[in-house]
């Protein structure tokens, strides 16, 4: 960039710079990792002969609480059967099928692929281990017309350690400055 304003100098009467994307991520760090999982589970008296139903009433309640707001506001809410979905299309479309322009537009659900906690059977020791593998899961994808930031979403993860990433149109968000 630098090389082509000073190749171009004089003809450029002035510059526009920000962000493209500004992306957020959270997970609860204290259970992102086996051993901390291990603590919770013994913090919270949870058998690993338990975790599965112990983890599937978490999780419900986390989806639960990341779709209340879209059906409190009477928002759509829409399960997507493939998560090659186009999910800030299908988004924007609602949005102009609506008419939303400020506030909260849709929730959205898909099954992901995740890190994610489960139980395997060890043959070796003959015990159940706690496990970080690869797994699928509900996300709930939350879109957002922001009246100062623009358009946004939240992708909530439902299963053990619950991350969360919010993006930023930064391009929408200058151009309203």
């Amino acid at each position: 960039m630098h090389k082509f304003t000073a190749k171009y100098g004089d003809k450029i009467q002035g510059i526009v710079s920000g962000f493209d994307r500004l992306v957020f991520r959270g997970t609860l760090r204290r259970i992102a990792y086996v051993f901390g999982m291990q603590g919770y589970l013994w913090a919270n008296q949870v058998l690993l002969k338990n975790f599965g139903a112990h983890v599937q009433e978490v999780s419900e309640r986390v989806k639960e609480a990341a779709l209340r707001c879209a059906q409190q506001a009477g928002r759509p809410v829409q399960y997507l059967p493939s998560s090659k979905d186009n999910k800030e299309e299908i988004a924007r479309a609602i949005a102009r099928e609506q008419k939303i322009e400020q506030g909260l537009v849709c929730a959205l659900t898909c099954v992901e692929q995740l890190q994610g906690f489960d139980i395997h059977r060890n043959r070796e020791t003959r015990q159940l281990d706690l496990v970080l593998r690869p797994r699928k899961c509900l996300f709930v994808y939350q879109y957002w017309q922001h009246p100062v930031l623009g358009w946004l979403h939240a992708r909530i993860g439902t299963w053990f350690p619950f991350s969360i990433q919010i993006c930023i149109n930064g391009r929408t968000w200058l151009a309203r400055q």
